[in-house]
């Protein structure tokens, strides 16, 4: 399988072990506009130093439409648990983390709604954990209109704005997350990640979520912000208790 268009690859930090890593697909946001650079490598950098091999994806945005990219997310983690980048990655460890509309991709991702391209292998697309940060989520209820303009254009049908609404088609083979976002985002209100952690739980999914007072929409790592910086750590110490990750340096 040939390396996919537009992914950068950030080894893992040597850990010391020869061991298959873990390794995450990070999307950044944008709107389904753009892919912001702060969510991308510095985060996959972040990722490296966890002792994670990081996969930076940017994606199509528009004037491509769905399926564009979530046929680039499904590609991206197939060529990443085969193995063609050459790096010791654990193909049973595959995760995904995104923000924003990045958060939308990495979710729909998740919960394996249907790709028009019937070459693809859906369930090994499936990641094993998700990281959703800020996340777009719902089409349907509290909704990121820019992003629905961006990846449906104009008018979109009912069925489709559900069938890409991820909260509405978490079932209990749908992946672990962790979420947060701030409680006064002014672009993405914090329902969408409600709305998605309530699915989960619902099916059995373990989910941990965190929600901080305050903050801007697009934060990224959030250095030298106040209460959301914490989010990294936080979700360190995740990864570390599902075995992912080594202590956070």
């Amino acid at each position: 399988m040939p390396a996919p268009a537009n992914l950068t690859v950030i080894p893992a930090v040597d850990t010391g072990r020869s061991t298959p890593r873990p390794a995450v697909l990070v999307l950044p946001g944008g709107g389904y506009g753009k892919t912001s650079d702060h969510e991308g490598e510095p985060v996959g950098e972040w990722l490296a130093g966890l002792g994670i091999h990081a996969f930076v994806l940017r994606y199509r945005v528009a004037p491509h439409q769905h399926p564009a990219p979530l046929t680039d997310a499904k590609e991206a983690m197939l060529w990443i648990r085969d193995g063609g980048h050459g790096l010791a990655v654990d193909s049973e460890r595959v995760g995904v983390l995104g923000f924003s509309a990045g958060g939308h991709l990495a979710a729909t991702l998740s919960t394996a709604a249907s790709c028009e391209d019937p070459t693809l292998d859906v369930r090994a697309a499936v990641p094993d954990l998700s990281i959703l940060c800020y996340p777009v989520v719902s089409f349907t209820d509290a909704v990121h209109q820019g992003s629905i303009d961006n990846l449906l254009g104009q008018a979109p049908s009912s069925d489709m704005l559900r069938s890409l609404s991820p909260e509405l088609n978490v079932t209990e083979a749908t992946p672990p997350a962790f979420l947060w976002h701030t409680a006064d985002d002014g672009a993405v209100p914090v329902e969408n990640t409600f709305a998605y952690a309530r699915a989960l739980v619902k099916h059995g999914v373990p989910a941990e979520v965190h929600v901080f007072p305050h903050g801007r929409h697009g934060l990224g790592l959030a250095r030298g912000e106040a209460g959301p910086e914490e989010w990294s750590s936080l979700c360190a110490n995740w990864l570390s208790r599902l075995g992912w990750a080594t202590p956070e340096r």
